[in-house]
Parts: structure tokens; sequence; C-alpha cells
């Protein structure tokens, strides 16, 4: 049986992981300026097998609308290209010696409210997670027995106030995420 900070403990990493996971799912969507993340789930057909990006070459954001990637391999260069226009980010890639130049295009009116409804809907997925983390754990704290109601009380108090603050977190990343992507 589980005491209570062992399932308030539980509860606070679930969220935690809820909200990082929610992190990672926005630095994947593009906004206004150049970020390496970018192409982090490009995936190149290199040796017989695709592997990620960021294993054959370095990825680097030199302009706010511009990413460059250096292959470390020179042959594999014609394999980063095709992976990067066929990867479905609506980028066009361009190789200049052994550099490949990915300038990004500015995104219309329309695509940026559109990014701004996917931000939402990936956040209320992170609210759910956080929310589901509450739920699971203060079920768990009721069936808890040989512990004082008020110690139950008390925890299931500490357990919202958790969700309270994990919940404001991603609001928080949704506004700043949101601000980026409508910055012209």
């Amino acid at each position: 049986m589980s005491t209570i900070p062992e399932l308030t403990r539980h509860a606070r990493e679930l969220m935690h992981k809820a909200v990082e996971s929610t992190k990672r799912e926005f630095s994947g969507i593009r906004s206004g300026k150049a970020t390496t993340s970018l192409l982090d789930l490009v995936r190149v057909d290199a040796y017989g097998t695709a592997v990620p990006l960021n294993q054959v070459a370095m990825v680097a954001a030199p302009e706010p609308r511009l990413l460059t990637v250096q292959p470390f391999d020179k042959s594999l260069g014609h394999a980063i290209e095709k992976a990067i226009r066929e990867a479905d980010l609506g980028l066009n890639p361009a190789t200049q010696g052994n550099l490949i130049r990915v300038p990004l295009p500015v995104l219309s009116e329309e695509r940026r409210k559109d990014l701004v409804k996917v931000i939402h809907k990936l956040a209320e997925e992170g609210r759910i997670a956080v929310r589901h983390a509450r739920t699971e754990t203060l079920s768990k704290i009721k069936k808890i027995e040989k512990v004082p109601e008020d110690d139950k009380t008390r925890a299931e108090k500490d357990v919202q106030k958790l969700t309270d603050e994990h919940i404001k977190q991603i609001d928080a990343l949704i506004h700043a995420k949101e601000a980026e992507i409508m910055e012209v």
C-alpha cells in the first residue's frame, strides 16, 4: 500500500511529464522563427536505414528565417535534402557545396490561425493528462486505510494545488507559443 507522500510525489511526476510532453510537442510546431528542433522528426535514409537527421548532420539556425544542415558525411547530402523536402513541413532545402540551406517561408495569416488551433489541441491533451494524474491519485488516496480523514483531505488539497500549478504552466506555454506564432 502506498503512503500519501508517495502518491503525491507520483502525481507530481506524472503532471511534470505531461507539461514536458506538451513543451516537446510545441517545439515541433513551426512559428515565424527558425529553430533547430523543427527538424527533430525528420528521418534520413542513410546506410540502408532511416535515422534521425541530427545523427547524420549538424543543424543550426544562423538567422531567424534560415536553418542550415551540415552533413557529417558529404555523400548523404542528397538523401538529407530529400528527407527534409518530404517531411511535410513545407520546406524547400537547397544545397550549396556541402551545406544545405533551409529557408523558412513566411507564414500566412490563415496558416498561423491553424497552428494556434493545433497548439490549443495539444495543450488540452496536456491538461487532460494532468487531470488524469489528479483523478488517479485522489482515488488511491481515498482507498488508503488507517489514515485520519484530515490527512486525506489535506492530501487532496495538495494534489489539487499541484494540478492547478501544472495547468497554469501549460497555459503559460500556450500564451508564449501563440505570441510566437502570431508575431509577424
